[in-house]
């Protein structure tokens, strides 16, 4: 097994590298330009910068939400909710108001209905930007990581997410998930992704990235982002790495708070850093900022998307980065704590931002940023630089020629039977089986065929799938077993316990779906509950793989780990514990002992095979 370097030894680097990295000596030449410019393409570019209004100019650096599945005629309690939060009644209204050179999408704000309602959505907005005066499409956008972070749901298709594929370690299958992904966004007229997740998930208790993480070593983080960078650009839509400069160690979810990272500079540059290096190296077109406070990079303790020393002087100047850069949402806490929403977008552009994505209140930070140009506190000059990064991506793209999807390509290209069958192959490749001290696995047919599935049924991600109690139970079905599902959610009561244990009786095996277990959860006094009945007890972590850590003693037959509950990682599981599929997978993060975290169970790259 190839060395891998634990957190512990990294946190706690020496003096001498320390000091070094503080002098600068660790600091590598800037990178040569990401997107060399063409000087024609930029004359055209700068002329359509220069016939914009201010307004207009201020216009193209927010990207905003907006409620409704369609551009012109949104349901009626979509048409209140714009009103309520932004002032205007629908998205064409949005655009022609405040000349956002972007929008996102949501699956609560009911943009993502169905693949056909997407591209209408899309189209119906590109004409109204094409109807302003300067006629310039937008980038339209979502969060389409996969897995547990999901917008479009079925009848697109579903891959699995970072972690599943770090399970993997596939260069290629991350590639093609990535392509297949780019691909079908690209047909709904999505076209910028903010996908990959960058950041090396360090921190087991990390809240807020997790599973979103490919994993806890720099280097194999920094291989598979390079290859979903390749793979989502190849498919002609913009990716976006995630989130600048690195929120992989942290105890504090951005969107409800200000996380520190305590990092020193040499840590930074060992730890966080090569994930961000290998995306611009493989020419990623966009960077998203982090709501964290890195004290060793900036020690005025802003918020990294408010800090001009971090994103200008390390990803700017330090990287050679060129590209865009696009703040994480404004209305998350971590960028409201310490400055209001009048300030927070100001500050932003004076750090090095170019889009503004999402603020809470838009003619509130729209009119501070008017205003801010036209007091002088940011020069127009400023705002026209981030416009040109802008329209040069929106020109890579072909968005100036042509902005439209057509019926055709969706049916042609959204879920289609090969990009299904892909997603089932590779996350067959990524199931990772962890304990199996019995030899219990695969499950036969003829010695388990009469099966009870319990467990946590979680929310789709996407609202399109599951729930995976179900969706466990009927992939063994499909597999020639006779399955039960009984839903027991992730804090189940003594009635809910005992209804489990009840329906235990005569089955030959119990799978439990388990999802972030402690060491007092009620889980784990279920899957007690139900060891204690003789009958195999096989659980499926689908969500963060340290659960088995606390499961160990508990008497269970074998633990997987599935990384994710979307269909297709519940699907693999399912056919690995039947024997219709090897795990492949191994483990890319290390398991702690419950009792004595300082200690490993399982390392890296630990991973049974049959």
């Amino acid at each position: 097994m190839p060395h891998r370097t634990s957190r512990r030894t990294l946190l706690t680097a020496t003096a001498a590298v320390t000091a070094a990295a503080a002098t600068g000596a660790l600091t590598p030449p800037a990178v040569a330009s990401a997107h060399p410019t063409n000087a024609s393409t930029d004359r055209r570019l700068r002329r359509i910068i220069a016939g914009m209004s201010l307004e207009e100019k201020v216009g193209q650096l927010f990207v905003m939400r907006v409620y409704g599945h369609s551009a012109t005629d949104p349901d009626q309690a979509d048409i209140d909710a714009n009103l309520r939060e932004i002032g205007v009644r629908t998205a064409a209204e949005l655009i022609s108001t405040y000349h956002v050179g972007g929008i996102i999408y949501f699956t609560w704000a009911h943009n993502t209905r169905d693949p056909h309602q997407i591209a209408d959505l899309s189209n119906g907005l590109q004409r109204a930007a094409l109807a302003e005066r300067h006629r310039v499409p937008l980038l339209v956008s979502t969060d389409q990581e996969h897995g547990i972070v999901c917008r479009v749901g079925e009848p697109a298709t579903l891959l699995p997410g970072a972690m599943a594929l770090g399970a993997g370690g596939s260069h290629s299958d991350t590639r093609r998930a990535a392509w297949i992904a780019g691909a079908e966004l690209a047909a709904l007229g999505i076209n910028q992704n903010y996908a990959p997740d960058a950041d090396v998930n360090v921190n087991p208790a990390n809240p807020v990235i997790g599973v979103r993480s490919f994993g806890s070593d720099p280097d194999a983080v920094a291989g598979l982002v390079a290859a979903q960078v390749k793979g989502y650009q190849g498919a002609g839509i913009a990716s976006t790495a995630k989130h600048f400069p690195g929120h992989g160690d942290t105890n504090t979810d951005s969107h409800t708070g200000l996380p520190v990272i305590n990092h020193t500079r040499a840590q930074w540059e060992e730890l966080d850093a090569p994930p961000f290096r290998a995306a611009i190296r493989a020419r990623i077109d966009s960077i998203m900022t982090a709501h964290i406070v890195v004290p060793a990079l900036d020690p005025s303790e802003d918020p990294a998307t408010l800090s001009r020393p971090i994103l200008t002087g390390i990803l700017r100047e330090e990287l050679g980065y060129d590209g865009v850069v696009v703040t994480d949402s404004l209305g998350m806490e971590g960028v409201r704590t310490k400055y209001g929403d009048d300030r927070v977008p100001v500050l932003a552009l004076l750090a090095g931002v170019d889009q503004l994505l999402n603020p809470p209140n838009l003619p509130v930070a729209w009119n501070a940023v008017r205003e801010a140009v036209r007091s002088g506190e940011i020069s127009e000059a400023r705002i026209e630089e981030s416009i040109l990064r802008i329209l040069r991506l929106k020109s890579r793209l072909g968005l100036l020629r042509d902005p439209f999807v057509s019926h055709r390509g969706v049916e042609r290209t959204v879920g289609s039977r090969a990009h299904r069958a892909a997603a089932d192959r590779i996350a067959e490749r990524t199931t990772t089986l962890l304990a199996d001290p019995g030899a219990l696995l695969p499950l036969s047919r003829r010695t388990h065929r009469n099966l009870l599935v319990v467990g946590a049924d979680p929310a789709s991600p996407s609202g399109t799938t599951g729930p995976p109690t179900g969706t466990l139970a009927h992939a063994f079905g499909e597999l020639g077993f006779s399955a039960r599902a009984l839903s027991t959610g992730t804090a189940p009561n003594r009635a809910k316990i005992d209804e489990a244990v009840a329906a235990a009786a005569g089955k030959d095996a119990v799978v439990v779906a388990t999802y972030n277990v402690t060491a007092s959860s009620s889980q784990r006094t279920l899957v007690t509950a139900l060891v204690a009945t003789g009958v195999p007890v096989v659980t499926v972590a689908i969500r963060n793989p340290y659960d088995v850590a606390h499961l160990t003693g508990t008497g269970v037959a074998a633990s997987l780990a599935a990384y994710s509950w979307t269909d297709v990682e519940l699907r693999a599981a399912a056919r690995v514990i039947a024997g219709r599929a090897e795990p492949e997978g191994t483990l890319p993060v290390p398991v702690q002992r419950a009792d004595d975290p300082t200690q490993v169970l399982y390392p890296v790259g630990h991973g049974l095979s049959y």
